[in-house]
């Protein structure tokens, strides 16, 4: 009897006690879902965005293109004018001003549309010891002729990842330029450093939390190293320390590897240099394929 009147007395508390909470449950709910629709809208402004930003930089394009045509024809043109020579210099001058700034426009906008367009990755698992290898033998000359030690320390072995060719190409070429250009390889970008420039591109295998393997590719400098306020803004976009830089390298690059699954890490350390790190999944899916150039 007692132990009845117990049980229904805690179910009466039970029923109070969800009844005061309910009000408060339905509201974080209906919180959640309206939070979740503004999240969409967002996204689907972004979207649209996208695509009109995208086919705005595609309109640039072509009449800057022809721009850029027309001012090589008048400078050849003007090349070939009887005239003063102290105007012609003038002229020639002002037309070669109008091509570069025409040409660094193109760039501008190709790296933008690279930045904001899709990630088409065709994959296929390739060894990247030999891919890697092949564009330090590429970019051999490049570093050298800006005093620049270029060395590999490659796993012993093939390491295989299932890649984009080009995009991976493309994304280790991008670091490798960055670290000629942080050691004040050209003189345009980043402090002299003293003592050995050197340039280290070294890969080894990896294991992830998950046991799964990856492939690890280090592109190493003795640079400057970043200091910690640029470091925190380096792959956002437009952000940029170079003359005349677009700011989307490092973005695009990071933008590539998580298309991949990857990740895109960077470790540092002021008047050492840096060591940007990326990580793919080995993903051992698929037939290995020869590297073809």
């Amino acid at each position: 009897m007692w132990t009845a009147g117990l049980i229904l007395i805690g179910f009466a508390a039970g029923c109070a006690l969800a009844a005061a909470l309910w009000p408060l449950v339905l509201r974080r709910a209906i919180h959640r879902v309206r939070a979740a629709e503004r999240r969409a809208r967002a996204s689907e402004r972004m979207a649209d965005l996208g695509a009109m930003t995208g086919g705005l930089a595609h309109e640039i394009k072509n009449p800057l293109s022809t721009i850029g045509l027309n001012a090589q024809l008048l400078g050849e043109a003007i090349g070939e004018l009887e005239i003063d020579p102290e105007a012609k210099g003038r002229l020639t001058r002002r037309i070669g001003s109008l091509t570069r700034e025409a040409e660094r426009l193109k760039g501008i906008l190709a790296d933008f549309l690279e930045f904001a367009g899709a990630m088409r990755l065709e994959r296929r698992r390739v060894d990247l010891n030999l891919m890697l290898g092949e564009m330090i033998d590429f970019f051999m000359p490049q570093a050298q002729q800006q005093g620049v030690r270029l060395r590999s320390d490659l796993s012993p072995g093939a390491l295989w990842a299932n890649v984009d060719v080009a995009s991976i190409k493309q994304s280790v070429l991008n670091l490798m330029l960055n670290a000629v250009q942080a050691m004040g390889g050209n003189g345009e970008t980043g402090a002299a450093t003293s003592g050995m420039k050197e340039l280290i591109v070294k890969t080894e295998a990896g294991r992830e939390p998950d046991k799964r393997a990856s492939a690890i590719i280090h592109v190493i400098d003795t640079g400057p190293g970043i200091p910690a306020d640029r470091l925190e803004k380096i792959f956002e976009p437009y952000f940029t320390t170079k003359p005349g830089g677009t700011g989307l390298g490092l973005p695009t690059t990071k933008r590539m590897i998580e298309a991949h699954g990857g990740r895109f890490d960077v470790h540092t350390t002021l008047g050492t240099g840096t060591d940007f790190v990326i990580t793919l999944p080995e993903d051992a899916e698929g037939t290995p394929e020869p590297l073809k150039s």
